[in-house]
């Protein structure tokens, strides 16, 4: 997926129900998922491929520190004006450059699918985590043939990471609509 692919998406990318969470039923599903698979706040979360800063303000509002990274300069420009009190940088989410060892939480939604090497990308993910931290991705295997099937992002993640659970999100609250095709939450604690 190129920069400037993304760019011309950063206009519309909140008009998507799961993009904006704009209806107060599906920011508040959102925020009890995350709440319930996160380190507690005040921790520190790196959102990988944040887009225009959706989850990352509702994680902020929630008192975590995040920090927001994305290959678009326009969805930066989007998240920077959502959410001020968060760091923004534009990079690549498959060789992020932030702190090694920096972050309770690595945070990537529909992004690992999308990378040229997911096994690398991923072990690049684990580096910037303390301790214990978590890697949380939410994926899919979409109606399009684009994505990952849970068993092969669980595989991709199981190259560095031995404790893995998949939490299938077939409800539509998620989405804004019922949905046809494969949709999950990845977690891996170490």
């Amino acid at each position: 997926m190129s920069q400037e692919l993304w760019d011309r998406e950063a206009a519309s990318f909140d008009d998507e129900p799961d993009h904006g969470l704009a209806d107060p039923t599906t920011r508040a599903a959102w925020r009890d998922l995350l709440l319930e698979v996160l380190p507690a706040a005040p921790a520190r979360i790196a959102d990988l491929g944040c887009g225009t800063g959706t989850l990352t303000r509702l994680l902020t509002d929630e008192g975590y520190a995040v920090d927001g990274l994305d290959l678009s300069p326009q969805m930066i420009n989007r998240a920077r004006a959502k959410v001020p009190q968060a760091t923004f940088v534009v990079g690549d989410a498959s060789d992020p450059a932030l702190g090694p060892a920096t972050y309770d939480a690595v945070l990537c939604r529909h992004v690992l699918w999308a990378m040229h090497d997911p096994a690398a990308a991923v072990a690049r993910w684990v580096d910037l985590l303390v301790p214990g931290g978590s890697v949380v991705l939410v994926e899919g295997s979409w109606a399009t043939g684009a994505g990952l099937t849970a068993v092969e992002a669980e595989r991709i993640v199981q190259t560095v990471r031995s404790q893995v659970t998949v939490l299938p999100m077939p409800e539509a609250v998620y989405w804004g609509k019922e949905i046809e095709d494969e949709r999950y939450l990845l977690v891996s604690r170490n």
